[in-house]
């Protein structure tokens, strides 16, 4: 498996927000076995209301416990930080920028399924990104 490329080096600018996260075991509905690094899952966010939640594509890029984006194979931490980007770049305008701020709670997303919970604990280049 080849290393994690991060966001920053292939975008050219930094990511969107930094969450706090923790998966969910399997015994409360989440996954077998912990995602690796280029883990896509979807996000929703948490005051959405109705069922099944809105999707966006927002991916994480999980983080070691001094804030640096981990480039090595094997699974990621059930539960720490992660930065966040924005995939479509119109939605950063035109949706995220009015619903993201510290305290932001949500979740990560495989289809209907929640993974992980997580909420806001920094703004980053949602701003100022392109």
């Amino acid at each position: 498996m080849a290393e994690w490329i991060p966001y920053e080096r292939k975008l050219g600018h930094p990511a969107d927000f930094r969450v706090c996260y923790r998966f969910y075991t399997q015994e409360e509905g989440g996954r077998r076995t912990l995602p690796y690094q280029g883990y896509r899952a979807d996000f929703a966010y948490a005051d959405d209301e109705g069922e099944p939640l809105t999707l966006y594509m927002i991916h994480p890029e999980f983080e070691d416990e001094q804030r640096q984006v981990i480039c090595k194979n094997g699974p990621v931490p059930a539960c720490g930080t992660a930065l966040m980007w924005i995939i479509i770049p119109e939605r950063r305008h035109d949706i995220h920028r009015h619903r993201i701020h510290k305290g932001t709670r949500g979740y990560m997303m495989e289809g209907p399924h929640r993974t992980a919970e997580l909420e806001v604990i920094e703004i980053l280049g949602l701003f100022t990104n392109p």
